[in-house]
């Protein structure tokens, strides 16, 4: 395709101050690059753009015009379109709104700093949409989602999400909505949350601030197969519930969650995997409802609240087509393994609830539970668990654990200067931990567990770790 190029490296200056933009441009030529520096030009290259063009706004502060910036029937047959700042943050969006998506694909919106009053929405009749490397610090405007995404095959990643009090999440994944049925049961598919920074969300509610929501009650049933990982969490008190799961057969894998009131909790749905996780110094831990999650290799300390709750239900099992009255209660949760998890020096770490519908059938094994006061295990109600292997100390009471079902013994812990607690030479949990269901190939430092396996989310060794608690240096717009 035979298109203009805009000479790149010289739109800032005198010289592109004085000149018009067609004197600036080279006809006939094929183009792949093309610098503008207002939001009218933006606005006409976005609706020309082919697979592979890349579009870079320059730096500046630019009032989005009500309309917003539309990105309408692109499609980059994939090979991405690029929009991009020519800085990091260094072209910021303000007004009610920035992008306005429809029926596009293939397309990359990268480096911006966002500044609106409205949310961003990636709609259903898209899909293969990017953000990244973005400065998301919207207007506090009570209510508004920042981020929804309700397309699949989304990826989010290396973003900065930051400071706001008032109520609403910092990024919504749905699913497609319709004027006859409205409350339709489907999620989103595929969604990629990866190495974005969430930070200070100091809404004092109690509900309605998380930082990222999958998924509502009316489609938790549905499998949305989104991976959540290597993002960190740092000051999110907006919600007890930081990362709240309201779908099934997501992966919450390798992220941190440092100083935060909300953890991680798994509110409705099915099947998801919460593994390699850090909860350090906050309030909350993990909390499962529904059935037949996997919960290993994760390592929960100093926290002031409950670190592990295995959730009762108003309801024994939500069902596709419920009413959506029953469908907002809570499921049950039934058939969980929980194992080689770390829970050190928490307020309380494994607690149940008292609602009609006790859980049922969980598997606990080769978990760490070390705490010098009230139980390691408070469980309400319950029938069916089965316990092996676990390792319990401290001068906290055993709790409701029975006897059969772990050994009390000093785990020998060593804490790092990350903050980790870590198996010293000589722990009773080396070479200890029994059989699982669920391959744990490794632990929460990447290390392999081979064989013979430990207890607790780490294996002793004496190499550096490969993964460690996130630092903001490991996450957002500058991370690798």
């Amino acid at each position: 395709m035979q298109r203009r190029t805009f000479l790149t490296g010289t739109l800032i200056g005198a010289a592109f101050a004085t000149a018009p933009i067609t004197a600036l441009t080279t006809t006939g030529a094929s183009a792949a690059t093309v610098t503008v520096s207002s939001i009218a030009d933006l606005q006409r290259e976005i609706d020309r753009a082919a697979p592979g063009d890349r579009i870079v706004l320059a730096n500046g502060t630019y009032t989005v015009p009500a309309g917003g910036i539309r990105i309408t029937g692109r499609h980059g047959a994939g090979t991405h379109i690029t929009i991009v700042s020519q800085s990091r943050g260094g072209a910021v969006l303000q007004g009610d709104r920035s992008f306005v998506l429809r029926d596009s694909s293939s397309v990359t919106i990268s480096g911006f700093a966002f500044r609106q009053h409205q949310s961003l929405v990636i709609p259903a009749d898209c899909s293969d949409i990017r953000l990244t490397r973005n400065d998301f610090g919207f207007a506090d405007n009570a209510g508004v989602d920042w981020v929804v995404v309700k397309a699949d095959g989304v990826k989010i990643d290396r973003n900065h999400f930051h400071d706001r009090s008032t109520q609403g999440v910092f990024l919504v994944a749905d699913g497609p909505d319709g004027p006859v049925d409205p409350d339709r049961e489907t999620m989103v598919k595929g969604l990629s949350v990866l190495r974005n920074h969430f930070a200070r969300h100091t809404y004092p509610g109690d509900n309605g601030g998380e930082s990222i929501r999958l998924g509502v009650s009316h489609r938790a049933m549905d499998s949305a197969g989104a991976v959540v990982e290597y993002n960190l969490f740092e000051q999110c008190d907006g919600d007890p519930e930081a990362i709240s799961v309201k779908s099934s057969g997501n992966v919450i894998r390798h992220n941190t969650l440092r100083d935060c009131a909300g953890g991680i909790v798994l509110r409705h749905g099915n099947g998801t995997l919460v593994h390699g996780n850090h909860l350090i110094g906050g309030t909350e831990g993990i909390r499962l409802h529904g059935n037949d999650h996997t919960v290993f290799n994760n390592h929960l300390t100093g926290l002031s609240g409950r670190a592990l709750v295995i959730g009762s239900g108003t309801a024994r099992d939500h069902v596709p087509g419920e009413p959506p009255a029953q469908r907002r209660g809570y499921d049950a949760c039934d058939r969980a393994l929980i194992t080689h998890n770390t829970l050190a020096r928490n307020a309380r770490a494994i607690v149940g609830e008292n609602r009609a519908h006790e859980p049922r059938n969980a598997v606990l094994s080769n978990n760490i539970l070390v705490a010098d006061a009230g139980s390691l295990v408070a469980l309400g109600q319950h029938t069916g668990f089965t316990w092996q292997g676990n390792l319990l100390w401290g001068r906290a009471a055993d709790g409701t654990v029975p006897s059969g079902g772990f050994v009390r013994a000093d785990p020998r812990l060593q804490q790092g200067a990350d903050g980790v607690f870590r198996l010293s030479p000589g722990s009773p949990a080396i070479g200890a931990a029994v059989p699982t269901a669920h391959p744990v190939n490794d632990d929460i430092d990447g290390h392999p567990r081979g064989g013979s396996r430990d207890i607790g989310s780490d294996q002793y060794a004496t190499a550096a770790p490969v993964r460690s608690p996130l630092t903001p240096a490991d996450v957002g717009p500058n991370a690798a």
